[in-house]
C-alpha cells in the first residue's frame, strides 16, 4: 500500500478536529442545529487554515443520515459514498483549471436537478477568484437565488481579486492563521499516533516556520520524520533539514554588527553558508530576531508575543540594553529589502555581506536613521576619548594627540605624523586670542546641542565650530541638509542665534560656511573644540 501523507492521512472528519477556528466551526454548527443553513458561503484565508476541510466536513453534515453534535457520523451510506468520492451530491471544482464561462454554465444547467439521494446539492468551488470576468458574470443569478437544495462554498486565498456582485451575495467567513501553540499541540498528537519521537522544541520550531498554515507544518514535519526516518527527531535535526540557523548564532551575529566588526559578521557568515545553511531562510530568520528585539524594548510583558525560550529571551533583553529603537529600525529595514532581492538573486551570499557590511558601516547610507547611527558612531568615538580626523584613522594625522605625553600641548610624533599631515594639508595658524564669550559656548556646545528641537539638533551635532575673522562664531557645515537648513531657512539660523544668547547672555553672531568634505575642513579651518581641549590639558 503506497503512503499517504500526514496531512492527507489527519485530515479532518469532523468538526472537533478543526483546530484553531472555533468562531466559524461554532457559527455553522449552531446554523445546523437550526436548520438556518444558507445558500452561499465563501471561505476566505491563508493556505492550509482549512477551508476547504471544513467545507467538506460541512458537506457531509447536511447530508448525513444521521449528523451528530460534532458533524457526520461517517458511518451511514451517504457519508460513506461522500468520503469515498462517489457521491453525486458533492461537486468539488478547481476553479485554476476550471475558469471559464462553459465550466460554470454547465453547473447552472446540474442545478435544476435535484439529488437523487440525501437534502443538499453542495458545490465546492476552490481557488474562486481564478474564475475568468464572464464565469462571474454567468455564475452570478444562480448564487444569488439557488433552489432550496443547492448549497454553493466559494473558498479562496485572494478574496480582493472577488467582484463586489459575488462578496454580496455569500456569508463570508475569515479562517486565521493557526498559532504556534495550536499547531504544535496538534503535531504532539501525530508523532503519538505515529509511534514517532520528536523534541517539543523541534516541533516549535516546525510550527513557526509554517507561518500559520497547519497544512504546512504538516508537510514540513514529513519531510523531518523521512530524512531521519526511525531516530528521534531533535531540533537541531530540524535545523539542518530545513536548511535554518539556531537562534543562538543570530545573538551573535547582532554583536558583532553592535561592535561594527565586519571581519566577524562575515566570517560567522562563512561558517553558516559551510554549514549549507539556506541564506534565504536565514534573513528571513534573522529579520524574525529584529522584530523580536525591537518589541522587547518597546514593553516589559510580551513573554506571550515572542514564541522562544527562558533562555534565549533573557539573551534578548540583555541585547536590547545595548541598542537604540532607531538603530534596531535601520536594521530591519535594511534586510527587508534584502529579503525582497535575494529570492531571485544568483549571488545571495553577496548580496547578505553587502547588507551586513551597511549594518556595520552606516556611512554607506544616506537615509535619515543611517544618518543618526553616524552621528551615534562619532558620539561614541568622542566619549572614548577618540578625535575623529579626516583621514579616517579615529585620531590625528600620524597618530599623535594634543597634549601628549610630552606635555607641550602640540601634535605627538607618530611615526607617520610628518606624511599624514602632508596628506591632509597645513591648517591656517591658531589664532592667537580667542574671545571669551566664543571660548564659553564652545565649552558647553554639547548642551546647546542638546537643548535644541529636532532637527536642528541632528544637524548641530554634526557642525564644525571655527573663529570668524570678526571673532565671531564660525560655523561649518558640510553641503547637503545640514547646510540648507540655516544658509536657505534665515529664520532658523535666527534660532539658532537666541539659542546662544540664552546660553551664553550675550548676543553672539554666527557666520555659517559650507564645506563638501571634511578634509577640506582640516585644510582650512580651526577646529575650537580642539583648541580649547589643548588649553585645558596644557593648564593641567
Amino acid at each position: 500500500m503506497s503512503y499517504t501523507a500526514l496531512y492527507r492521512k489527519f485530515r479532518p472528519d469532523t468538526f472537533a478536529d478543526v483546530k484553531g477556528q472555533d468562531h466559524i466551526v461554532t457559527t455553522l454548527k449552531n446554523q445546523i442545529r437550526a436548520n438556518r443553513i444558507g445558500h452561499a458561503y465563501l471561505f476566505t484565508g491563508t493556505r492550509g487554515t482549512g477551508k476547504t476541510t471544513v467545507a467538506k466536513i460541512f458537506a457531509r453534515t447536511v447530508n448525513c443520515e444521521n449528523p451528530t453534535e460534532e458533524g457526520p457520523c461517517g458511518i451511514c451510506r451517504i457519508c460513506r459514498a461522500i468520503a469515498a468520492g462517489a457521491s453525486m451530491n458533492v461537486i468539488e471544482i478547481d476553479a485554476a483549471s476550471n475558469n471559464g464561462v462553459d465550466n460554470i454554465r454547465e453547473i447552472v444547467d446540474e442545478v435544476s436537478y435535484s439529488p437523487a439521494e440525501g437534502k443538499y446539492k453542495v458545490y465546492i468551488i476552490d481557488e474562486v477568484h481564478m474564475l475568468s470576468i464572464g464565469a462571474f458574470n454567468a455564475l452570478l443569478k444562480t448564487l444569488e437565488e439557488p433552489p432550496s437544495y443547492v448549497i454553493f462554498i466559494l473558498a479562496t486565498t485572494e478574496v480582493h481579486k472577488l467582484p463586489i456582485t459575488i462578496l454580496s451575495r455569500c456569508q463570508r467567513y475569515d479562517f486565521k492563521r493557526i498559532s504556534i501553540d495550536t499547531i504544535t499541540g496538534r503535531m504532539q498528537e501525530l508523532v503519538a499516533a505515529e509511534q514517532v519521537q520528536v523534541e517539543e522544541k523541534a516541533l516549535r520550531y516546525i510550527a513557526k516556520a509554517a507561518d500559520g498554515s497547519m497544512r504546512d507544518a504538516l508537510s514540513l514535519l514529513d519531510q523531518c520524520i523521512a530524512f531521519h526516518l526511525g531516530r528521534e527527531l531533535t531540533y537541531d535535526k530540524v535545523l539542518d533539514v530545513l536548511g535554518a540557523v539556531d537562534t543562538e548564532v543570530f545573538s551573535r551575529l547582532l554583536r558583532h554588527v553592535l561592535d561594527r566588526d565586519v571581519l566577524g559578521c562575515v566570517t560567522l557568515l562563512e561558517e553558516i553558508v559551510m554549514q549549507g545553511r539556506e541564506l534565504t531562510q536565514f534573513v528571513t530568520d534573522f529579520t524574525w530576531y529584529l522584530r523580536n528585539l525591537m518589541l522587547v524594548q518597546s514593553s516589559d510583558n510580551l513573554e506571550d508575543v515572542i514564541d522562544m525560550s527562558s533562555d534565549n529571551l533573557a539573551r534578548l533583553k540583555e541585547e536590547a540594553q545595548m541598542i537604540d529603537m532607531d538603530r534596531i529600525i535601520r536594521y530591519i529595514r535594511i534586510f527587508s529589502e534584502l529579503s525582497g532581492q535575494i529570492r531571485f538573486a544568483s549571488q545571495k551570499r553577496i548580496l547578505v555581506e553587502i547588507a551586513l557590511i551597511k549594518l556595520c558601516k552606516p556611512a554607506m547610507e544616506t537615509n535619515k536613521d543611517a544618518l543618526v547611527d553616524r552621528i551615534r558612531e562619532m558620539e561614541e568615538k568622542l566619549e572614548n576619548g577618540v578625535v575623529i580626523a579626516a583621514d579616517g584613522s579615529g585620531g590625528y594625522p600620524g597618530g599623535g594627540y594634543p597634549g601628549g605625553a610630552d606635555g607641550t600641548g602640540s601634535y605627538g610624533n607618530g611615526a607617520n605624523g610628518a606624511a599624514g599631515m602632508a596628506a591632509v594639508g597645513v591648517k591656517q595658524p591658531l589664532p592667537k586670542a580667542i574671545p571669551e564669550d566664543i571660548k564659553d559656548i564652545v565649552s558647553k556646545w554639547p548642551s546647546i546641542v542638546g537643548s535644541a528641537e529636532n532637527p536642528m539638533r541632528l544637524y548641530l551635532k554634526t557642525a564644525k565650530l571655527s573663529l570668524g575673522n570678526d571673532n565671531g562664531l564660525l560655523m561649518v557645515l558640510e553641503d547637503g541638509l545640514a547646510s540648507d537648513y540655516f544658509t536657505h531657512h534665515p529664520e532658523n539660523k535666527e534660532l539658532l542665534e537666541r539659542l546662544l544668547a540664552d546660553f551664553s547672555g550675550k548676543e553672539v553672531a554666527v557666520t555659517i560656511q559650507t564645506v563638501t568634505t571634511k578634509q577640506e575642513f582640516e585644510q582650512n579651518y580651526v577646529d575650537l573644540s580642539e583648541v580649547i581641549h589643548m588649553e585645558i590639558e596644557e593648564e593641567d
